[in-house]
C-alpha cells in the first residue's frame, strides 16, 4: 500500500497499449506500494518517515522523467480533477481542435477499464491506459512505464489524465511541465477551499461546464478568488468543453507553456 494515502493493492498498475501490441507490465508502483514496509502498530514518527521516503523517491524519478521529456521536446500537462468534471471530454475536443499543431498523445489514468483510452484513440490520437487498481493517483514510476510504452515522438504535446481525485494526485510530481486542475460548475464555488493542496500546486484552474451556469449555483469570480487565496500565482480560465466556449484561451495557455524555457519546475 501507499504510505501517503493507503491506496494500492498487491497487483500493481497495468499499462495497456493499443491492440496491435497490447501487453501488461508486472512491475510494482516503485514508490513504496506493497514492498513489505509494515507500519502497523508503529508510532506516527515512523509513518511520517516512510511517507517522506516515498515522496523523496518519487521526486527523484519525476526529475528523470522531466529530463527525458525535455530531451525530446515533449511537453506534458498533468490534468487533475474529481470524477465527472469533464477531463476526457475536454481532451477529446482539445485534440481535435489542435490536430494540425503537431503530434499529440495521452496517458490515461483510471482504476479500471480502458474506456477513456478508447475514447481518446477514436480522435486519432495515440494513448496508453494506466489502470491503478485500488490506487487513487498516478506516480512518477507509472509515468515512466507509460512513457516507455507510449514512446512519444519528438515535439509531442502530451496530456496526462490523472485518476479522478482531488487529494492524492497533488502529492505526486510526475515530471510534467504544467499542472492543470479542472473543476466544473455543478461541483460548487467552494471547491478550492475544500481541496486546497491540489490548487496550491497547480499552474492553471479550468472552470468547466460554464454552459450550465444558468442552472446551478456557482460564482466564477468567487471561485477564482478562493483559488488565488491559496495560490496567488495560479491562472484561471472558464470554459465549456461541450460548446467550445472560451477554449481559445485554453489553447493560448497551452501554446505559451510549450516554450522550452518552462521545462524546469521550482
Amino acid at each position: 500500500m501507499c504510505a501517503t494515502c493507503g491506496c494500492g493493492d498487491d497487483a500493481g498498475p497495468r499499462i495497456t497499449v493499443p491492440h496491435e501490441h497490447e501487453h501488461e507490465h508486472g512491475h510494482g508502483h516503485g514508490h513504496g506500494h506493497g514492498h513489505g514496509e509494515d507500519t502497523a502498530g508503529s508510532g506516527s514518527t515512523e509513518t511520517v518517515t516512510l511517507e517522506q521516503r516515498v515522496l523523496a523517491k518519487n521526486d527523484v524519478l519525476a526529475e528523470r522523467n522531466r529530463g527525458w521529456l525535455a530531451g525530446r521536446g515533449v511537453t506534458a500537462f498533468n490534468v487533475m480533477s474529481s470524477p465527472g468534471a469533464g477531463k476526457t471530454t475536454l481532451l477529446e475536443r482539445t485534440i481535435r481542435d489542435l490536430s494540425g499543431s503537431g503530434p499529440i498523445a495521452v496517458i490515461e489514468g483510471d482504476q479500471e477499464t480502458l474506456l477513456d483510452a478508447e475514447r481518446i484513440r477514436r480522435t486519432g490520437c495515440s494513448a496508453v491506459q494506466v489502470n491503478t487498481g485500488a490506487g487513487c493517483h498516478l506516480d512518477a514510476q507509472m509515468m515512466h512505464d507509460a512513457l516507455t510504452a507510449l514512446d512519444p515522438e519528438a515535439g509531442t504535446l502530451l496530456f496526462v489524465e490523472n485518476v479522478g481525485n482531488l487529494v492524492c494526485p497533488a502529492l505526486f510530481d510526475l515530471g510534467e511541465q504544467g499542472r492543470v486542475v479542472l473543476i466544473s460548475t455543478p461541483e460548487g464555488t467552494d471547491k478550492p477551499l475544500k481541496y486546497p493542496h491540489i490548487f496550491a500546486v497547480a499552474d492553471l484552474v479550468l472552470v468547466n461546464k460554464i454552459d450550465l451556469l444558468p442552472y446551478v449555483d456557482f460564482d466564477i469570480e468567487t471561485c477564482v478568488r478562493h483559488a488565488k487565496s491559496i495560490n496567488p500565482g495560479i491562472e484561471a480560465i472558464a470554459v465549456s468543453a461541450t460548446t467550445g466556449e472560451n477554449l481559445a484561451a485554453w489553447y493560448d495557455w497551452i501554446a505559451d507553456h510549450r516554450r522550452p524555457e518552462r521545462y524546469s519546475r521550482s
